[in-house]
């Protein structure tokens, strides 16, 4: 089947023939005058073979393979950069931006996106890893689970200037420079069972502080029932005075996660979520309204808390690491 675009040329071409006018031929075809005299012109000086010919950078380009362009984003790098973007890939393989962004999309890939890690080199990282999260998914009857820890160095910053509120079609503003007012450290106890958390704001983190929190702690759940404390490897929760008052108080049991695993550590994501919804974006002219609006968000959030759930079993965890420690040593 011959393509319309040649039997319309054609067309021009025999109608030319017959002594028909330019303005007639291009009514009757269905293009314009220019386009007939283009056609004309070509025939005349290069005969039939110039009605199929496609002029150099007329028509559609050829298609990139998508294959290409994954494997170009997978393996190898820009010249002048870390990794590609839409329009650095689109230029090196001579396509538009959109079709890079619809290669990347159908295959997943998002080069302007990192994620941080640290494999845990504990020696008894499996150990510990089953010790916690056995806690979590199989918690003792008639025992109190908490995940405990400390977010030192909290800064009371104050901005330089006021900000403008939010409004339709602008957001609300902040000056990125801001003024020092000091800073406090918040002690955590988030309760697995509830989601409640037992807070308290202190000076300093030492271990004289962590004293006082488990103090707290006590007072907060009194009665008999054992209490298991989730925490890190942090020097302040193996000092000797913390170890002579555990001693004195059998119904502590502490429960470390193993090094570099904060992850491990449920009360990181309340932590999150307070530097996220208060702190971050909070204007505080000194220590104690720092330490105010921490407080408030403790009672707010007390009074109608979630549980975090964990879901992912010990095996499920090793198994993740083993492939990613396969594939790092595979690559390195």
């Amino acid at each position: 089947m011959t393509p319309q675009s040649i039997v319309q040329r054609a067309r021009i071409v025999l109608l030319s023939a017959q002594g028909i006018p330019l303005l007639r031929i291009a009514t009757q075809v269905g293009v314009g005058r220019p386009t007939v005299d283009l056609w004309r012109k070509r025939y005349t000086e290069s005969g039939v073979e110039s009605l199929t010919r496609i002029q150099e950078g007329r028509g559609r380009k050829p298609t990139v393979e998508a294959a290409r362009i994954v494997e170009a984003t997978l393996h190898t790098k820009p010249k002048a950069g870390t990794h590609w973007s839409c329009r650095t890939m689109a230029k090196e393989m001579g396509v538009s931006p959109a079709t890079v962004q619809r290669v990347w999309d159908a295959h997943g890939l998002k080069p302007h996106l990192t994620r941080t890690f640290k494999l845990s080199r504990d020696p008894k990282f499996v150990e510990k890893l089953t010790d916690v999260v056995g806690l979590y998914l199989n918690p003792p009857e008639k025992a109190v689970v908490l995940c405990v820890d400390e977010k030192s160095q909290i800064q009371a910053l104050d901005r330089t200037q006021p900000g403008l509120p939010m409004k339709r079609g602008r957001a609300g503003t902040m000056t990125h420079d801001y003024k020092r007012h000091g800073t406090t450290s918040l002690f955590a106890a988030l309760n697995v069972l509830d989601g409640k958390v037992v807070g308290q704001c202190l000076p300093r983190h030492r271990h004289q502080e962590f004293l006082r929190f488990l103090g707290k702690i006590e007072r907060e759940f009194p009665g008999n029932a054992p209490l298991h404390l989730i925490l890190d490897n942090y020097g302040t929760h193996t000092h000797p005075k913390v170890k002579e008052w555990l001693a004195a108080r059998p119904r502590f049991q502490l429960h470390f996660t193993p090094t570099s695993s904060s992850w491990l550590n449920l009360v990181e994501r309340w932590f999150r979520e307070l530097t996220t919804k208060r702190l971050r974006r909070g204007v505080f002219h000194s220590v104690p309204d720092l330490i105010s609006a921490i407080n408030e968000y403790l009672r707010v959030t007390n009074k109608s808390t979630k549980p975090f759930v964990w879901t992912a079993s010990a095996k499920i965890i090793l198994d993740k690491i083993k492939r990613c420690s396969a594939i790092s040593e595979t690559l390195h």
